[in-house]
């Protein structure tokens, strides 16, 4: 069993989320990440909350399968164990604050290693007004429109997940990837920018397209959504049940072989989708006023015997237990600081691979051996709290 990245060392100077999801990825693929870390805390993220037995939840979620080098950057020192261990690597990734990577000596590292693959993670990108700005995500996303389209007529609302970071970092392993597959046919490095802001904006698509050319804005529509009907939560007996209907056909299907109302499958109001929009308040009443004649679990039943797109609304203690993850085998043991505990295998399955999942670091567990492997006097650093 091969891994995909087996030999690559990426070396990355990362904080928070967006960065070190990307090469989680990466280790999650077979290749060594080295995480420098700050000597007083280390990575922001480690103490954002204590909520997977003393370790905070996004710290766990990122920075597992990595080696962590806790080394004081501001000191000539430490500077110089991280060009060592880069000159070794094949990728360096960081998203520091803006200009922070120059004035610490890592702007220029393709001038010595002109095969690395450099990767700058920021908020807004090089140039522009916003160049210097701090990015956290709930800003990005509000730079981007994605708050302005999200949440319900009354009031706009961030992603309850930290999408701009995900976006971002997603885009930087898989520039990371098309790079190394590049030098690896050619021998050229290459020096990578990715924006959170541009990485969120790619995925304003359909929103930012109906924008441009119909120059309507797009409505905020809770469950719903503004060119499909039926598309909501609607009651049933003991709770709710999300139905999606995305055409004429399954229209048909929903109100004759759920719902027991055959006579709205001819009703001209409902007939096409553009009708049914047109409609929208009519339709979701009449839908509403069927789907609450069951349970859950009985409309659930129907729905998709019938193969029509439903779900019940699961709050994330039922996803933590979801039956189609059980049934896969989708949960592994890993290690943290202070217990072990269940993480998610990626989403991406070989058939003949299985991500590596290895532990989450404590801070500075593997600085020793890095101060060693660098060629440096390692008691010597540590005594002296040039690293930790």
């Amino acid at each position: 069993m091969t891994r995909p990245l087996d030999g690559v060392t990426v070396v990355a100077v990362e904080q928070a989320v967006a960065a070190p999801l990307a090469t989680r990825n990466l280790a999650d693929l077979g290749a060594r990440v080295i995480k420098v870390e700050r000597v007083d805390g280390g990575d922001f993220a480690r103490a954002y909350d204590h909520a997977v037995h003393g370790s905070g939840a996004h710290f766990v979620w990122l920075n597992r399968g990595k080696e962590s080098l806790a080394v004081d950057l501001k000191t000539d020192e430490g500077r110089d164990v991280v060009r060592r261990l880069v000159a070794k690597a094949d990728v360096f990734v960081q998203n520091l604050a803006p200009g922070a990577a120059e004035r610490l000596g890592f702007g220029d590292l393709r001038a010595d290693h002109p095969e690395l693959v450099v990767v700058n993670l920021s908020g807004f990108g090089a140039g522009g007004p916003m160049e210097r700005r701090k990015a956290y995500d709930m800003l990005v996303q509000a730079e981007a429109g994605l708050i302005a389209i999200t949440g319900t007529p009354d009031a706009p609302a961030k992603t309850g997940i930290p999408t701009a970071d995900i976006a971002s970092g997603m885009y930087c392993a898989q520039a990371v990837l098309a790079a190394l597959l590049r030098r690896w046919r050619t021998g050229e490095g290459a020096t990578i920018e990715v924006s959170m802001l541009e990485a969120t904006v790619e995925w304003m698509g359909y929103a930012l397209n109906t924008r441009m050319y119909a120059g309507t804005e797009p409505e905020r529509m809770g469950l719903s959504h503004s060119s499909i009907a039926p598309y909501d939560a609607f009651p049933t007996r003991d709770g709710q049940m999300l139905i999606g209907v995305q055409n004429d056909t399954g229209w048909r299907t929903l109100v004759t072989d759920v719902l027991d109302a055959p006579e709205l499958a001819d009703d001209p109001r409902f007939t096409t989708n553009v009708q049914r929009v047109a409609h929208r308040a009519e339709c979701d009443a009449a839908v509403a006023a069927r789907t609450s004649l069951w349970s859950n679990s009985e409309l659930d039943d129907r729905l998709a015997a019938a193969g029509v797109p439903a779900a019940q609304l699961k709050d994330v203690g039922q996803v933590a237990d979801h039956p189609q993850l059980r049934a896969r085998d989708r949960w592994r043991k890993i290690g943290t600081e202070f217990a072990r505990i269940d993480a998610l295998l990626p989403p991406v399955t070989f058939d003949d691979f299985e991500a590596c999942m290895g532990d989450v670091p404590a801070l500075g567990e593997h600085t020793h051996a890095l101060l060693v492997e660098s060629g440096v006097d390692a008691d010597d650093y540590l005594r002296r709290g040039i690293a930790r």
